[in-house]
């Protein structure tokens, strides 16, 4: 990481990233943190003369880590971790609990990238995107939460249907279960 902080901006629902340099430290080299704003695809290691955005759950992570720092404009000063929860608790349903995964699987050495697409919390790479595909989709189940068997079946048929192993991800302790689907 840089010797300093990386300079952000909360805009609504996203932390930006101005500074081009900070932006390509981010996004290439392996940390795969954030999108280049307009660019669909983005390549491994190479960047553009774009802005970043990074997501809440992202900037949270940073944050914490000491990486970056955030300046709300509409509080005209940078915020805190516990000010960044707060806004992303108004964002997100279980916040923390998927926070929580994430801070795991990123400390694991995993990218870790929004997972709506395929219906899930996170797509997880073992290397990034644009190098492999991801192995895994991981549902965060919210602390104290039932499960049904339908639910399996449904994440499992989806998870199956695009190639990717689904796993259920405890907040409580951090545990992981995954699930292998085959044909009788």
């Amino acid at each position: 990481m840089p010797e300093s902080k990386i300079q952000c901006k909360l805009v609504e629902s996203s932390i930006i990233v101005f500074d081009h340099k900070a932006a390509t430290f981010l996004y290439t080299g392996g940390r795969y943190f954030g999108k280049p704003i307009g660019v669909r695809k983005p390549k491994p290691d190479e960047f553009y003369d774009r802005p970043l955005e990074l997501s809440l759950i992202e900037g949270f992570y940073l944050l914490k880590k000491d990486k970056i720092d955030i300046y709300d404009p509409q509080r005209d000063r940078s915020i805190t971790a516990e000010e960044l929860q707060e806004i992303a608790d108004k964002y997100y349903d279980n916040f923390l609990s998927k926070y929580e995964i994430y801070e795991d699987l990123r400390d694991k050495g995993y990218v870790v990238r929004p997972g709506l697409k395929f219906g899930a919390d996170f797509a997880v790479y073992k290397q990034g995107p644009g190098i492999d595909h991801s192995p895994y989709l991981i549902q965060v189940l919210p602390k104290h939460a039932n499960l049904t068997a339908i639910d399996i079946v449904r994440a499992g048929r989806l998870a199956n249907s695009v190639k990717k192993k689904f796993i259920i991800a405890n907040a409580l302790n951090h545990t992981y279960y995954g699930f292998k689907w085959f044909r009788p």
